[in-house]
C-alpha cells in the first residue's frame, strides 16, 4: 500500500490567492484643478491683508506717493498711537460690552429653546415657536430699523448699549435655535431615556447630556453671532450718537476729515479692531471646524 504525500501549498500563495484583487492599493488621484483653485484664493484673500498690514505702517505723507503694495522703507507707528490716543479704549469697551451682552443670553436662550423644541415636538405650542423663529430668519435686519428705532425711543434706551443689546440678542436668536435644534436632534435618544431612569431632571439633562455633546455647535453660533455683533454697523449707527457710545465700527469716523481720509489710521484701527476676533477664532477654531463640517461627516 503506497502512500502519496502531497506537497502543502504555502501559506503566502493561499494568502494571496484568497485576497486576489483586493490587496492591490487603491490609488488616490490628486485633485490639481481644487488645489489650484484654493491657491488662487489664498492669494486673493492674503493680498488685501497684506496691503492693510503695510499700509497701516506707513506714514499719511507718503501714502499717496507710494507704491501700495511695497512695504515702506520707514515703518512707523505713529499711526497706532493715534488710534489709541483717539479714545480707541472706549470704543473697544463697548464693543466687548454689546458683543458679549448680547451673544452669551442669546447663546443660552437659543440652546433652551432648541431643547424644548427638540424633546417637546409632539406639543403644538413647541411646533408653532418654531415655526416663529423660522420666519426670524426671511426678516432682514434693514427691513426693522425704523420699527426698532421707534420701540427703543419708547423704550427710553436711545443712546445706551443696552439699546444695541437687546435687538441683537433678538437677530442672533433664529439662526440660532436652527442650528442647535439639528444638533440636539442627532444626540441618541437611548442617552435621553438612560439619564430620564437615573432619575435626571430636565434640567440636568440639558446641562449635563445635551450641552458636552453640541459642544462644536455651541461654539460655532457663538463665534458667528460675536462676529456679526463685533462688525455691526447699522444698529450703532441708528441708536447711538453720543461718542461716548460709540463701537469700533463708528470709531473709523474719527480718521475722516472734511477734505480727506487718514488712510494709514483707519486701517491701523481696523488692524486692532480684528485681532479680538482673531484671537476667538484661534481660541475656539477645533470647536468651530468640527461644528461647521459635522453635517458632511455624518
Amino acid at each position: 500500500m503506497t502512500t502519496t504525500l502531497t506537497k502543502p501549498e504555502r501559506p503566502e500563495k493561499a494568502t494571496r490567492r484568497e485576497r486576489g484583487n483586493h490587496s492591490r492599493p487603491a490609488v488616490r488621484r490628486r485633485n490639481w484643478p481644487g488645489g489650484l483653485a484654493g491657491w488662487i484664493w489664498l492669494v486673493v484673500v492674503a493680498i488685501p491683508l497684506y496691503w492693510m498690514l503695510i499700509t497701516s505702517l506707513k506714514a499719511q505723507s507718503t501714502y499717496y506717493t507710494s507704491n501700495p503694495l511695497v512695504p515702506s522703507g520707514d515703518p512707523t507707528l505713529d499711526n497706532y498711537q493715534l488710534v489709541i490716543e483717539s479714545d480707541f479704549l472706549t470704543y473697544f469697551v463697548n464693543s466687548v460690552v454689546a458683543t458679549a451682552g448680547a451673544v452669551i443670553p442669546a447663546v443660552a436662550f437659543s440652546f433652551m429653546a432648541a431643547y424644548a423644541i427638540v424633546r417637546g415636538w409632539r406639543f403644538r405650542f413647541l411646533r408653532a415657536v418654531n415655526g416663529l423663529f423660522l420666519m426670524g430668519l426671511a426678516i432682514p435686519l434693514q427691513a426693522t430699523v425704523i420699527p426698532v428705532y421707534l420701540i427703543i425711543i419708547k423704550l427710553h434706551l436711545y443712546d445706551s448699549l443696552l439699546a444695541l443689546i437687546l435687538p441683537s440678542i433678538a437677530f442672533a436668536i433664529p439662526l440660532s435655535v436652527l442650528v442647535l435644534a439639528n444638533f440636539i436632534r442627532d444626540v441618541p435618544n437611548e442617552l435621553f431615556d438612560s439619564m430620564r431612569v437615573d432619575g435626571a431632571t430636565e434640567w440636568t439633562t440639558l446641562w449635563r447630556l445635551a450641552a458636552p455633546l453640541t459642544r462644536p455647535a455651541l461654539t460655532t453660533v457663538t463665534i458667528y453671532n460675536a462676529l456679526t455683533i463685533w462688525n455691526g454697523f447699522l444698529l450703532p449707527l441708528i441708536l447711538t450718537q453720543s461718542p461716548s457710545k460709540r463701537t469700533l465700527p463708528l470709531a473709523l469716523w474719527s480718521f475722516q476729515g472734511q477734505y480727506g481720509v487718514n488712510v494709514p489710521a483707519v486701517l491701523a484701527a481696523v488692524v486692532l479692531t480684528t485681532l479680538p476676533i482673531l484671537a476667538l477664532y484661534v481660541f475656539g477654531r477645533r470647536q468651530l471646524l468640527s461644528g461647521l463640517t459635522a453635517g458632511f461627516s455624518r
